[in-house]
């Protein structure tokens, strides 16, 4: 294998790198997004839910 053959496989194995990076980077952001929309979820369930245990003091809380 000479010299050139060498540096296009090099080349072509960046190339094909560079492709799996962007593809990662793109479902990395899909991720980020999905599980900042859970954690917003969370948070208005949690609101929720102290919101309902404050309207029902004849309940007893969970803890107590």
């Amino acid at each position: 294998m000479g010299v050139t053959d060498k540096v296009w496989d090099a080349l072509t194995t960046v190339i094909k790198m560079n492709d799996k990076v962007v593809s990662l980077a793109g479902t990395v952001k899909e991720q980020q997004t999905k599980i900042e929309n859970l954690t917003e979820r969370v948070i208005r369930l949690e609101a929720t839910l102290e919101i309902a245990l404050r309207l029902s003091p004849d309940q007893k809380r969970i803890g107590n």
